[in-house]
């Protein structure tokens, strides 16, 4: 026996066994295993919590899909209505441009004609000054012969009218 205890693998073999007592002594392997036990089901439940935001991100997903669409479908019939006023404002304002040029058109026939019989006064007047003046001058003409005898005859008319 005394080759056994001096021999090395001997004491590694006496360590090994003490060593296993000790920890079944302080209850290591239930202690592992309850924590291997509970770190197994926080890993269940962070499972289970990583399943249900999964599914949350998908129907909050979904759900910004749906918003999106419809986003995009105001989208589209906000541009067709605009299509329909812009094409709406675009012919009343051809209308009121037509409307406007006809009105500037009357105004320019009315100037026309305002003009025109001004003009045609002026040319009156001028026929009336040129008459008038021919006329002075032939009269001038005959009174300058007959004018003594006419302001004589005149006078002599005027007792008999004055009475």
């Amino acid at each position: 026996m005394g080759a056994i205890i001096q021999d090395p693998a001997f004491w590694v073999l006496v360590a090994f066994i003490g060593l296993f007592a000790v920890i079944i002594y302080l209850k290591v392997p239930g202690t592992v295993g309850a924590q291997l036990d509970k770190r197994s089901t926080q890993i269940e439940s962070d499972i289970r919590e990583a399943e249900k935001l999964c599914e949350e991100a998908q129907n909050l997903l979904a759900t910004y899909e749906r918003k999106q669409k419809d986003a995009l479908r105001e989208a589209e019939d906000i541009l067709a209505n605009a299509k329909t006023e812009a094409g709406r404002m675009a012919e009343h304002g051809k209308e009121r441009l037509e409307q406007a040029l006809t009105r500037r058109e009357k105004q320019a026939v009315d100037r026309i004609a305002q003009v025109e019989a001004q003009a045609i006064e002026e040319v009156r007047h001028m026929a009336v000054d040129i008459a008038m003046d021919a006329t002075r001058e032939l009269v001038a003409a005959q009174v300058d012969a007959k004018g003594d005898a006419i302001v004589d005859a005149a006078i002599g008319n005027l007792a008999s009218k004055l009475h």
